[in-house]
Protein backbone atom coordinates (compact mmCIF):
# COMPACT_ATOMS: atom_id res chain seq x y z
CA UNK A 1 0.00 0.00 0.00
CA UNK A 2 1.21 3.48 -0.81
CA UNK A 3 1.23 6.05 2.01
CA UNK A 4 0.02 9.61 1.42
CA UNK A 5 3.54 10.98 0.83
CA UNK A 6 4.32 8.33 -1.77
CA UNK A 7 0.96 8.90 -3.45
CA UNK A 8 1.51 12.68 -3.61
CA UNK A 9 4.98 12.14 -5.07
CA UNK A 10 3.53 9.74 -7.64
CA UNK A 11 1.03 12.35 -8.82
CA UNK A 12 3.75 15.03 -9.04
CA UNK A 13 5.91 12.77 -11.19
CA UNK A 14 2.89 11.86 -13.31
CA UNK A 15 2.23 15.56 -13.96
CA UNK A 16 5.82 16.02 -15.15
CA UNK A 17 5.54 12.94 -17.39
CA UNK A 18 2.28 14.33 -18.76
CA UNK A 19 3.93 17.65 -19.68
CA UNK A 20 6.77 15.89 -21.48
CA UNK A 21 4.27 13.71 -23.33
CA UNK A 22 2.40 16.85 -24.36
CA UNK A 23 5.50 18.35 -25.99
CA UNK A 24 6.32 14.94 -27.48
CA UNK A 25 3.12 15.03 -29.53
CA UNK A 26 3.22 18.80 -30.10
CA UNK A 27 6.65 18.60 -31.71
CA UNK A 28 5.89 15.57 -33.86
CA UNK A 29 2.62 17.11 -35.12
CA UNK A 30 4.14 20.29 -36.59
CA UNK A 31 5.01 18.80 -40.03
CA UNK A 32 1.44 17.48 -40.46
CA UNK A 33 0.05 21.01 -40.12
CA UNK A 34 2.48 22.75 -42.47
CA UNK A 35 2.38 20.07 -45.16
CA UNK A 36 0.85 22.26 -47.86
CA UNK A 37 3.41 25.14 -47.60
CA UNK A 38 6.26 22.60 -47.62
CA UNK A 39 4.73 20.67 -50.52
CA UNK A 40 4.45 23.80 -52.63
CA UNK A 41 7.90 25.19 -51.75
CA UNK A 42 9.72 21.97 -52.58
CA UNK A 43 7.23 20.63 -55.22
CA UNK A 44 6.52 17.38 -53.36
CA UNK A 45 4.09 14.56 -54.10
CA UNK A 46 1.81 13.06 -51.42
CA UNK A 47 4.03 9.98 -51.47
CA UNK A 48 7.05 12.13 -50.51
CA UNK A 49 4.99 13.78 -47.79
CA UNK A 50 4.15 10.31 -46.50
CA UNK A 51 7.86 9.44 -46.43
CA UNK A 52 8.45 12.21 -43.88
CA UNK A 53 6.10 10.53 -41.42
CA UNK A 54 7.25 7.02 -42.32
CA UNK A 55 10.97 7.74 -41.87
CA UNK A 56 10.28 9.29 -38.48
CA UNK A 57 8.25 6.33 -37.23
CA UNK A 58 10.60 3.63 -38.54
CA UNK A 59 13.58 5.23 -36.81
CA UNK A 60 11.43 5.73 -33.72
CA UNK A 61 10.55 2.03 -33.66
CA UNK A 62 14.08 0.72 -34.23
CA UNK A 63 15.70 3.07 -31.72
CA UNK A 64 13.03 2.21 -29.14
CA UNK A 65 14.23 -1.40 -28.75
CA UNK A 66 17.70 -0.72 -27.26
CA UNK A 67 16.38 2.36 -25.45
CA UNK A 68 13.63 0.24 -23.90
CA UNK A 69 16.19 -2.22 -22.56
CA UNK A 70 18.19 0.70 -21.18
CA UNK A 71 15.05 1.87 -19.36
CA UNK A 72 14.65 -1.58 -17.76
CA UNK A 73 18.26 -1.76 -16.59
CA UNK A 74 19.35 1.85 -16.02
CA UNK A 75 18.10 5.26 -14.92
CA UNK A 76 14.77 6.10 -16.50
CA UNK A 77 14.90 9.75 -15.42
CA UNK A 78 18.28 10.37 -17.11
CA UNK A 79 17.17 8.55 -20.25
CA UNK A 80 14.04 10.69 -20.50
CA UNK A 81 15.95 13.89 -19.74
CA UNK A 82 18.59 13.42 -22.42
CA UNK A 83 16.00 12.21 -24.91
CA UNK A 84 13.80 15.26 -24.36
CA UNK A 85 16.77 17.60 -24.77
CA UNK A 86 17.79 15.84 -28.01
CA UNK A 87 14.39 15.89 -29.71
CA UNK A 88 13.71 19.49 -28.68
CA UNK A 89 17.07 20.69 -30.00
CA UNK A 90 16.61 18.88 -33.30
CA UNK A 91 13.10 20.30 -33.63
CA UNK A 92 14.72 23.75 -33.77
CA UNK A 93 17.18 22.49 -36.41
CA UNK A 94 14.18 21.47 -38.56
CA UNK A 95 13.43 25.16 -38.99
CA UNK A 96 16.86 25.82 -40.49
CA UNK A 97 17.03 23.23 -43.28
CA UNK A 98 16.74 24.20 -46.93
CA UNK A 99 15.76 20.97 -48.70
CA UNK A 100 13.42 18.01 -48.45
CA UNK A 101 16.21 15.51 -47.77
CA UNK A 102 17.79 17.62 -45.02
CA UNK A 103 14.36 18.01 -43.42
CA UNK A 104 13.88 14.23 -43.62
CA UNK A 105 17.23 13.43 -41.95
CA UNK A 106 16.60 15.83 -39.06
CA UNK A 107 13.12 14.37 -38.50
CA UNK A 108 14.75 10.96 -38.17
CA UNK A 109 16.98 12.40 -35.45
CA UNK A 110 13.91 13.73 -33.66
CA UNK A 111 12.49 10.21 -33.84
CA UNK A 112 15.51 8.77 -32.01
CA UNK A 113 15.16 11.35 -29.24
CA UNK A 114 11.44 10.71 -28.81
CA UNK A 115 11.96 6.93 -28.81
CA UNK A 116 13.70 7.23 -25.43
CA UNK A 117 10.60 8.53 -23.72
CA UNK A 118 7.52 6.31 -24.00
CA UNK A 119 8.98 2.96 -22.77
CA UNK A 120 10.66 4.60 -19.77
CA UNK A 121 7.60 6.69 -18.87
CA UNK A 122 5.19 3.73 -19.15
CA UNK A 123 7.49 1.59 -16.99
CA UNK A 124 7.70 4.37 -14.39
CA UNK A 125 3.91 4.75 -14.22
CA UNK A 126 3.58 1.00 -13.64
CA UNK A 127 5.82 1.34 -10.57
CA UNK A 128 4.12 4.51 -9.27
CA UNK A 129 0.49 3.34 -9.31
CA UNK A 130 -1.18 0.07 -8.22
CA UNK A 131 -3.19 -1.94 -10.74
CA UNK A 132 -6.61 -0.55 -9.74
CA UNK A 133 -5.45 3.03 -10.45
CA UNK A 134 -3.29 2.51 -13.51
CA UNK A 135 -5.92 3.11 -16.18
CA UNK A 136 -6.74 6.46 -14.57
CA UNK A 137 -3.05 7.37 -14.29
CA UNK A 138 -2.40 6.20 -17.84
CA UNK A 139 -5.37 8.26 -19.01
CA UNK A 140 -3.88 11.39 -17.43
CA UNK A 141 -0.46 10.64 -18.90
CA UNK A 142 -1.97 10.08 -22.34
CA UNK A 143 -3.83 13.39 -22.10
CA UNK A 144 -0.53 14.74 -23.36
CA UNK A 145 -1.51 13.31 -26.74
CA UNK A 146 -4.78 15.21 -27.35
CA UNK A 147 -3.64 18.36 -25.55
CA UNK A 148 -0.38 18.32 -27.51
CA UNK A 149 -2.33 17.87 -30.73
CA UNK A 150 -4.86 20.48 -29.65
CA UNK A 151 -2.21 23.09 -28.92
CA UNK A 152 -0.42 22.29 -32.16
CA UNK A 153 -3.49 22.43 -34.37
CA UNK A 154 -4.80 25.57 -32.64
CA UNK A 155 -1.53 27.52 -32.61
CA UNK A 156 0.75 26.40 -35.46
CA UNK A 157 -1.43 27.94 -38.15
CA UNK A 158 -1.47 31.24 -36.23
CA UNK A 159 2.34 31.11 -35.86
CA UNK A 160 2.80 30.56 -39.58
CA UNK A 161 0.47 33.47 -40.32
CA UNK A 162 2.05 35.80 -37.73
CA UNK A 163 5.64 35.19 -38.87
CA UNK A 164 4.74 34.53 -42.52
CA UNK A 165 6.92 31.41 -42.43
CA UNK A 166 6.37 27.70 -41.88
CA UNK A 167 9.74 27.56 -40.10
CA UNK A 168 8.79 29.68 -37.06
CA UNK A 169 6.85 26.94 -35.17
CA UNK A 170 9.94 24.72 -35.01
CA UNK A 171 11.97 27.38 -33.19
CA UNK A 172 9.17 28.23 -30.77
CA UNK A 173 8.39 24.58 -29.95
CA UNK A 174 11.98 23.76 -28.95
CA UNK A 175 12.14 26.18 -25.99
CA UNK A 176 9.70 24.58 -23.47
CA UNK A 177 11.05 21.10 -24.23
CA UNK A 178 14.62 22.12 -23.39
CA UNK A 179 13.47 23.70 -20.12
CA UNK A 180 11.40 20.65 -19.16
CA UNK A 181 14.33 18.32 -19.86
CA UNK A 182 16.19 19.78 -16.88
CA UNK A 183 13.41 18.77 -14.47
CA UNK A 184 13.49 15.16 -15.69
CA UNK A 185 16.90 14.60 -14.12
CA UNK A 186 15.50 15.34 -10.64
CA UNK A 187 12.85 12.59 -10.67
CA UNK A 188 13.34 10.17 -7.77
CA UNK A 189 12.50 6.77 -9.21
CA UNK A 190 10.67 4.05 -7.24
CA UNK A 191 11.96 0.49 -7.25
CA UNK A 192 10.72 -1.68 -10.06
CA UNK A 193 7.53 -3.39 -8.94
CA UNK A 194 7.02 -0.95 -6.03
CA UNK A 195 3.29 -0.69 -6.67
CA UNK A 196 2.63 -4.44 -6.90
CA UNK A 197 0.85 -6.52 -4.25
CA UNK A 198 3.77 -8.95 -4.25
CA UNK A 199 7.47 -8.27 -3.88
CA UNK A 200 9.42 -8.23 -7.11
CA UNK A 201 12.97 -9.38 -7.70
CA UNK A 202 15.41 -6.69 -8.86
CA UNK A 203 17.55 -9.29 -10.67
CA UNK A 204 17.98 -9.11 -14.42
CA UNK A 205 15.79 -11.38 -16.55
CA UNK A 206 17.25 -13.90 -18.99
CA UNK A 207 15.97 -13.79 -22.58
CA UNK A 208 13.61 -10.85 -21.92
CA UNK A 209 12.38 -10.48 -25.50
CA UNK A 210 11.45 -14.16 -25.78
CA UNK A 211 9.58 -14.01 -22.46
CA UNK A 212 7.52 -11.04 -23.57
CA UNK A 213 6.71 -12.52 -26.97
CA UNK A 214 5.49 -15.73 -25.29
CA UNK A 215 2.44 -13.87 -23.91
CA UNK A 216 -0.54 -14.38 -26.30
CA UNK A 217 -2.43 -11.30 -25.11
CA UNK A 218 0.60 -9.16 -25.85
CA UNK A 219 0.86 -10.47 -29.42
CA UNK A 220 -2.82 -9.72 -30.14
CA UNK A 221 -2.38 -6.25 -28.69
CA UNK A 222 0.63 -5.64 -30.94
CA UNK A 223 -1.53 -6.48 -33.98
CA UNK A 224 -4.30 -4.23 -32.66
CA UNK A 225 -1.81 -1.43 -32.09
CA UNK A 226 -0.33 -1.90 -35.55
CA UNK A 227 -3.72 -1.31 -37.17
CA UNK A 228 -4.64 1.49 -34.79
CA UNK A 229 -1.39 3.37 -35.42
CA UNK A 230 -1.87 2.95 -39.17
CA UNK A 231 -5.18 4.77 -38.82
CA UNK A 232 -4.04 7.48 -36.40
CA UNK A 233 -0.82 8.36 -38.21
CA UNK A 234 -2.55 8.44 -41.59
CA UNK A 235 -5.22 10.66 -40.07
CA UNK A 236 -2.81 13.02 -38.32
CA UNK A 237 -0.61 13.27 -41.42
CA UNK A 238 -3.31 14.03 -43.97
CA UNK A 239 -6.45 15.35 -42.27
CA UNK A 240 -5.38 19.02 -42.47
CA UNK A 241 -4.46 18.91 -46.20
CA UNK A 242 -7.61 16.86 -46.93
CA UNK A 243 -9.77 19.59 -45.37
CA UNK A 244 -7.83 22.22 -47.32
CA UNK A 245 -8.16 20.48 -50.67
CA UNK A 246 -11.52 18.69 -50.45
CA UNK A 247 -13.49 21.23 -48.42
CA UNK A 248 -11.58 24.33 -49.55
CA UNK A 249 -10.61 25.47 -46.05
CA UNK A 250 -7.64 27.82 -45.39
CA UNK A 251 -4.70 26.44 -43.38
CA UNK A 252 -5.61 28.01 -40.03
CA UNK A 253 -9.28 26.90 -40.17
CA UNK A 254 -8.35 23.38 -41.31
CA UNK A 255 -5.86 23.08 -38.46
CA UNK A 256 -8.42 24.24 -35.87
CA UNK A 257 -11.07 21.83 -37.23
CA UNK A 258 -8.55 19.00 -37.03
CA UNK A 259 -7.67 20.06 -33.50
CA UNK A 260 -11.30 19.65 -32.52
CA UNK A 261 -11.56 16.22 -34.12
CA UNK A 262 -8.33 14.68 -32.81
CA UNK A 263 -7.53 16.94 -29.84
CA UNK A 264 -10.65 18.09 -27.99
CA UNK A 265 -12.13 14.59 -28.26
CA UNK A 266 -9.11 13.17 -26.45
CA UNK A 267 -9.65 15.41 -23.44
CA UNK A 268 -12.95 13.67 -22.81
CA UNK A 269 -12.05 10.26 -24.21
CA UNK A 270 -8.96 9.75 -22.04
CA UNK A 271 -10.30 11.18 -18.77
CA UNK A 272 -13.76 9.64 -18.90
CA UNK A 273 -12.55 6.53 -20.73
CA UNK A 274 -9.88 5.79 -18.11
CA UNK A 275 -12.44 6.08 -15.32
CA UNK A 276 -14.94 3.83 -17.12
CA UNK A 277 -12.22 1.28 -17.94
CA UNK A 278 -11.17 1.03 -14.28
CA UNK A 279 -14.78 0.57 -13.16
CA UNK A 280 -15.39 -2.16 -15.74
CA UNK A 281 -12.10 -3.87 -14.80
CA UNK A 282 -13.28 -4.16 -11.19
CA UNK A 283 -16.39 -6.05 -12.30
CA UNK A 284 -15.20 -7.98 -15.38
CA UNK A 285 -11.56 -9.19 -15.53
CA UNK A 286 -11.24 -8.66 -19.30
CA UNK A 287 -13.67 -5.73 -19.30
CA UNK A 288 -11.11 -3.14 -20.37
CA UNK A 289 -10.37 -4.91 -23.64
CA UNK A 290 -14.05 -5.61 -24.35
CA UNK A 291 -14.77 -1.92 -23.75
CA UNK A 292 -11.95 -1.00 -26.14
CA UNK A 293 -13.32 -3.34 -28.83
CA UNK A 294 -16.80 -1.85 -28.47
CA UNK A 295 -15.36 1.66 -28.71
CA UNK A 296 -13.47 0.84 -31.91
CA UNK A 297 -16.66 -0.54 -33.48
CA UNK A 298 -18.26 2.88 -33.00
CA UNK A 299 -15.15 4.59 -34.39
CA UNK A 300 -15.23 2.43 -37.51
CA UNK A 301 -18.84 3.24 -38.33
CA UNK A 302 -18.69 6.98 -37.69
CA UNK A 303 -15.42 7.71 -39.54
CA UNK A 304 -16.55 5.63 -42.51
CA UNK A 305 -19.86 7.51 -42.69
CA UNK A 306 -18.15 10.93 -42.46
CA UNK A 307 -15.93 10.10 -45.42
CA UNK A 308 -18.67 8.38 -47.44
CA UNK A 309 -21.01 11.39 -47.09
CA UNK A 310 -18.85 13.40 -49.50
CA UNK A 311 -18.81 17.21 -49.50
CA UNK A 312 -21.31 17.68 -46.70
CA UNK A 313 -21.41 20.70 -44.40
CA UNK A 314 -18.03 20.92 -42.71
CA UNK A 315 -19.69 21.22 -39.29
CA UNK A 316 -21.43 17.87 -39.85
CA UNK A 317 -18.20 16.21 -40.99
CA UNK A 318 -16.34 17.54 -37.93
CA UNK A 319 -19.11 16.44 -35.54
CA UNK A 320 -19.42 12.87 -36.87
CA UNK A 321 -15.68 12.32 -37.26
CA UNK A 322 -15.18 13.68 -33.73
CA UNK A 323 -17.53 11.04 -32.28
CA UNK A 324 -15.41 8.36 -33.90
CA UNK A 325 -12.16 9.76 -32.52
CA UNK A 326 -13.71 10.28 -29.08
CA UNK A 327 -14.29 6.54 -28.77
CA UNK A 328 -10.98 5.70 -30.45
CA UNK A 329 -9.10 7.27 -27.55
CA UNK A 330 -10.31 4.46 -25.29
CA UNK A 331 -7.69 2.34 -27.03
CA UNK A 332 -4.88 4.01 -25.08
CA UNK A 333 -6.23 3.70 -21.54
CA UNK A 334 -7.41 0.12 -22.08
CA UNK A 335 -4.54 -1.38 -24.08
CA UNK A 336 -1.56 0.26 -22.38
CA UNK A 337 -2.96 -0.77 -19.00
CA UNK A 338 -3.66 -4.31 -20.20
CA UNK A 339 0.00 -4.68 -21.13
CA UNK A 340 0.96 -3.70 -17.56
CA UNK A 341 -1.43 -6.39 -16.30
CA UNK A 342 0.12 -9.27 -18.27
CA UNK A 343 3.83 -8.31 -18.22
CA UNK A 344 5.87 -8.43 -15.01
CA UNK A 345 7.46 -5.14 -13.81
CA UNK A 346 11.04 -6.06 -14.73
CA UNK A 347 10.02 -6.48 -18.38
CA UNK A 348 7.55 -3.63 -18.86
CA UNK A 349 9.87 -1.14 -20.57
CA UNK A 350 11.10 -3.93 -22.86
CA UNK A 351 7.50 -4.92 -23.59
CA UNK A 352 6.56 -1.32 -24.42
CA UNK A 353 9.60 -0.98 -26.67
CA UNK A 354 8.61 -4.15 -28.55
CA UNK A 355 5.02 -2.96 -28.66
CA UNK A 356 6.00 0.42 -30.09
CA UNK A 357 8.33 -1.26 -32.57
CA UNK A 358 5.40 -3.21 -34.00
CA UNK A 359 3.13 -0.18 -33.92
CA UNK A 360 5.52 2.14 -35.67
CA UNK A 361 7.40 -0.14 -38.05
CA UNK A 362 4.30 -1.76 -39.53
CA UNK A 363 1.58 0.64 -38.40
CA UNK A 364 2.56 4.25 -38.07
CA UNK A 365 5.40 3.72 -40.52
CA UNK A 366 3.11 2.40 -43.25
CA UNK A 367 0.09 4.62 -42.60
CA UNK A 368 1.37 7.93 -44.03
CA UNK A 369 3.30 6.47 -46.97
CA UNK A 370 0.54 4.02 -48.04
CA UNK A 371 -2.17 6.67 -47.86
CA UNK A 372 0.11 9.16 -49.60
CA UNK A 373 0.93 6.72 -52.40
CA UNK A 374 -2.72 5.72 -52.78
CA UNK A 375 -3.67 9.40 -52.88
CA UNK A 376 -1.32 9.97 -55.84
CA UNK A 377 -2.73 6.88 -57.57
CA UNK A 378 -6.38 7.90 -57.11
CA UNK A 379 -5.56 11.45 -58.25
CA UNK A 380 -4.07 10.16 -61.49
CA UNK A 381 -7.00 7.79 -61.92
CA UNK A 382 -9.45 10.68 -61.54
CA UNK A 383 -7.43 12.75 -64.02
CA UNK A 384 -7.44 9.92 -66.55
CA UNK A 385 -11.18 9.33 -66.11
CA UNK A 386 -11.85 13.02 -66.77
CA UNK A 387 -9.57 13.03 -69.81
CA UNK A 388 -7.69 16.02 -68.39
CA UNK A 389 -4.29 16.90 -69.89
CA UNK A 390 -2.58 17.64 -66.57
CA UNK A 391 -2.83 17.21 -62.82
CA UNK A 392 -4.79 19.86 -60.92
CA UNK A 393 -5.52 20.52 -57.25
CA UNK A 394 -9.09 19.27 -57.80
CA UNK A 395 -7.83 15.79 -58.73
CA UNK A 396 -5.43 15.82 -55.79
CA UNK A 397 -8.37 16.60 -53.51
CA UNK A 398 -10.34 13.59 -54.79
CA UNK A 399 -7.32 11.32 -54.57
CA UNK A 400 -6.53 12.19 -50.96
CA UNK A 401 -10.15 11.96 -49.82
CA UNK A 402 -10.60 8.50 -51.33
CA UNK A 403 -7.28 7.26 -49.88
CA UNK A 404 -8.51 8.20 -46.39
CA UNK A 405 -11.01 5.29 -46.51
CA UNK A 406 -8.11 3.17 -45.27
CA UNK A 407 -8.63 4.77 -41.84
CA UNK A 408 -11.97 3.09 -40.98
CA UNK A 409 -10.69 -0.17 -42.50
CA UNK A 410 -7.72 -0.11 -40.10
CA UNK A 411 -10.01 0.74 -37.17
CA UNK A 412 -12.19 -2.28 -37.99
CA UNK A 413 -9.17 -4.59 -37.87
CA UNK A 414 -8.15 -3.01 -34.56
CA UNK A 415 -11.53 -3.95 -33.11
CA UNK A 416 -11.13 -7.58 -34.21
CA UNK A 417 -7.68 -7.96 -32.63
CA UNK A 418 -8.81 -6.31 -29.39
CA UNK A 419 -11.61 -8.84 -29.09
CA UNK A 420 -9.18 -11.72 -29.66
CA UNK A 421 -6.85 -10.28 -26.99
CA UNK A 422 -9.73 -10.15 -24.50
CA UNK A 423 -10.23 -13.90 -24.84
CA UNK A 424 -6.79 -14.79 -23.41
CA UNK A 425 -6.26 -11.80 -21.12
CA UNK A 426 -7.52 -13.41 -17.89
CA UNK A 427 -5.27 -16.43 -18.29
CA UNK A 428 -2.18 -14.32 -19.04
CA UNK A 429 -2.84 -11.89 -16.18
CA UNK A 430 -3.13 -14.81 -13.75
CA UNK A 431 0.06 -16.37 -15.09
CA UNK A 432 1.92 -13.08 -14.52
CA UNK A 433 0.71 -12.80 -10.91
CA UNK A 434 1.45 -16.45 -10.15
CA UNK A 435 4.94 -16.07 -11.58
CA UNK A 436 5.63 -12.98 -9.48
CA UNK A 437 4.39 -14.59 -6.28
CA UNK A 438 7.00 -17.33 -6.68
CA UNK A 439 9.93 -14.98 -7.38
CA UNK A 440 12.65 -14.89 -4.74
CA UNK A 441 13.49 -11.32 -3.75
CA UNK A 442 17.15 -10.26 -3.24
CA UNK A 443 17.02 -10.84 0.55
CA UNK A 444 16.24 -14.49 -0.12
CA UNK A 445 12.62 -14.43 1.04
CA UNK A 446 9.99 -15.98 -1.21
CA UNK A 447 7.41 -13.30 -1.86
CA UNK A 448 3.74 -14.07 -1.44
CA UNK A 449 0.59 -12.15 -2.23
Amino acid sequence: MQNSTQAANAWRILFLLFLANLFNFFDRTIPAIIIEPIRMEWSLSDFQIGIIGTAFTIVYAIAGLPLGRMADTGSRSKLMGWGLAAWSGLTAVNGLVGSFWAFLVVRMGVGIGEASYAPAANSLIGDLFPAHRRARAMGIFMLGLPIGLLLAFFTIGAMVKAFDSWRAPFFIAAVPGLVLAVFMFFIKEPKRGAAETVQVSQEKVNKPVRRVLAIPTFLWLVLAGLCFNFATYACNSFLVPMLQRYFGMPLHEAAVATGIMVGVTGLFGLTLGGWVADKIHQRVPNGRLLFAAFSLAISTVTTAWALHAGRIEISVFVAVFSVGWLFAYNFYTCVYTAIQDVVEPRLRATAMALYFAGLYLLGGGLGPVVVGGLSDYFAHTAMAAAGAPQMTEAFKAIGLHDAMYLIPVALLLTMVFLFLASRCFVRDAKRMKDGMSAVVVPEGVVATA
